[in-house]
């Protein structure tokens, strides 16, 4: 779908929802189910305004009371997929709040409070002895969003320093390249802020992923202001890493990457299907995860949704089993699940976004399902990040090039 007859689509659904008349009528092709999409996900961003006491428009994960603070990640994801949602002025002051809100040592922040205050664990600074993994990677994806649709050379420019030193603040294992939490009795970090209750250690995965996207966004960024030297620096990065990936983290047995190297090694169906999103898995890993997830359907997908772990497995070490992060579905990863699936099943890729859109018009766009159990509806993250892995699902298919090019 070209990106001219996706605004023309947008254009209809807000008028129609404006007038009363958006219809929920089920989705019977894939073209009706994302035009459905796009439409909910740019309604409820726009429904989940809040202000902050400087004035900053914030955009906290769920519509209403309840996250009382703007959550970094959360809020990249909405830009990953409904970023057109956003004028061009709530872009740059949010990346401005974001970048500023950084630690010394350039730490990227968890969430920041409604008052300014910078949290950088989650829990609102409970969970760890240190800053979340993933800050700094969600940070360079607020700036690189940001700078692609506002075109803001002052802002690149402002941003561009401290985006390396967040960069440079991610904990690593110095051999591998890879993000690293430091093993032992206690809590050193919280991983990827998606499974933040998972007491992962060792090298991990997701956090990993997130770097070499960041580094090739950063790479991007710094081209874009002619920094040759550090463009080369972080495109060799971003290279050392998915290779350590590749060789780190994949089971050959499983057909998948595990999600750590320590405590918490489980196989990781996000994971898996981001790396190949991403273009790091190599063409034989890929067609093997896209392999498990046709064979595995049934026990890691509900309503469109998807499960963390393969069927029956949870955490070494994590909360309540079938609840949340261990156990439950989410949408948040469907559109990377869709993307690798279609390598080997297309029309069942189509069907997974069919049922996701059927389940959201039945009960909302929620933070995660079980069975009949709901949890925080209107939840932004879910309605957007999906539409991301959708559309280059797409554009591959219309693309005569050789499957499993990278995205930035």
């Amino acid at each position: 779908m070209s990106r001219h007859l996706a605004t023309a689509v947008l254009i209809v659904l807000l008028l129609g929802s404006s007038l009363g008349l958006a219809s929920q009528t089920q989705p019977a092709t894939l073209f009706e189910a994302v035009s459905w999409l796009q439409g909910e996900a740019h309604r409820i961003v726009r429904a989940s305004r809040r202000t902050m006491s400087d004035g900053t428009a914030a955009f906290p994960p769920q519509v209403g009371l309840g996250y009382e603070a703007f959550w970094l990640r959360d809020y990249a994801y909405t830009l990953e997929g409904s970023v057109d949602s956003y004028s061009d002025k709530e872009l740059t002051d949010a990346c401005r709040l974001f970048i500023r809100s950084m630690g010394p040592d350039g730490a990227g922040v968890d969430c920041v409070k409604f008052d300014g205050t910078p949290i950088y664990k989650p829990g609102f600074g409970s969970m760890g002895e240190n800053p979340v993994a993933d800050g700094s990677q969600f940070t360079v994806a607020v700036a690189w969003h940001t700078y692609r649709k506002a075109k803001d050379a002052q802002l690149l420019q402002e941003c561009l320093d401290p985006l390396i030193k967040t960069m440079n603040a991610v904990p690593r294992n110095p051999a591998t390249g890879l993000v690293h939490i430091t093993p032992g009795e206690l809590w050193d970090r919280c991983p990827y802020g998606f499974t933040d209750t998972v007491h992962k250690q060792g090298d991990e995965l997701f956090c990993s992923l997130l770097y070499v996207e960041a580094s090739r966004r950063l790479a991007d960024l710094l081209t874009s202001a002619g920094r040759t030297d550090d463009v080369e620096k972080w495109q060799a990065e971003s290279e050392r890493v998915a290779e350590s990936v590749r060789k780190v983290f994949w089971d050959p047995q499983a057909g998948l990457f595990r999600a750590a190297t320590v405590c918490c090694r489980e196989p990781d169906i996000w994971g898996s299907a981001f790396a190949v999103y991403l273009g790091v898995s190599d063409r034989e890993q890929s067609m093997a995860i896209a392999t498990y997830f046709q064979k595995n359907y049934a026990g890691i997908v509900q309503n469109g949704q998807i499960r963390h772990l393969p069927a029956g497995v949870y955490w070494e070490k994590a909360g309540p089993r079938d609840t949340y992060q261990n156990g439950a579905y989410w949408a948040t990863p469907t559109g990377w699940f869709v993307y690798t699936l279609d390598l080997v099943d297309p029309s069942l890729a189509d069907q997974t976004v069919l049922d996701l859109v059927k389940d959201f018009q039945a009960g909302e766009a929620c933070e995660w399902v079980f069975n009949d159990k709901r949890q925080l509806p209107n939840y932004l993250a879910s309605a957007s990040l999906p539409l991301a892995g959708i559309r280059a699902m797409i554009e591959r298919r219309q693309s005569t090039r050789e499957p499993a090019a990278g995205k930035q």
